[in-house]
């Protein structure tokens, strides 16, 4: 009978290996575009909570946040996001306003939203 003692630091770093090959199984790109209501800052109202440790709890449940890259137009009326999604249902419930923790700020503030799967050409 053969025994094998594995180093812990050895064991640590396989199961990295595995969340991060889980994570890359599960990751879905996405592209959402939110166009704000019209009126005195809800660009800086809509920002503030979806940065906050509140917003970015909720965005946790269904994304990878620090992944996330934002574009806002010139005047402030609408911003697009990349997102690296790990839940497509989470994040279109999101989207849409039927996330409750979102619906308060997303009654004031969200004019209408979009959302896009992305798949990459390879060049």
């Amino acid at each position: 009978m053969w025994f094998c003692r594995i180093e812990p630091a050895i064991f640590n770093h396989c199961k990295l290996l595995l969340l991060n090959a889980k994570e890359l199984i599960m990751e879905k790109e996405m592209l959402a575009l939110v166009k704000l209501k019209n009126g005195e800052d809800k660009f800086t109202k809509f920002m503030g909570w979806m940065q906050s440790d509140e917003g970015m709890a909720e965005r946790s449940k269904f994304a990878i946040p620090p992944k996330t890259v934002g574009a806002v137009t010139p005047d402030k009326s609408a911003i697009m996001f990349k997102v690296f999604v790990t839940d497509e249902d989470g994040m279109t419930d999101f989207v849409s306003g039927k996330n409750p923790a979102m619906k308060a700020i997303f009654d004031e503030c969200i004019e209408s939203t979009q959302l896009w799967d992305l798949s990459e050409i390879q060049l």
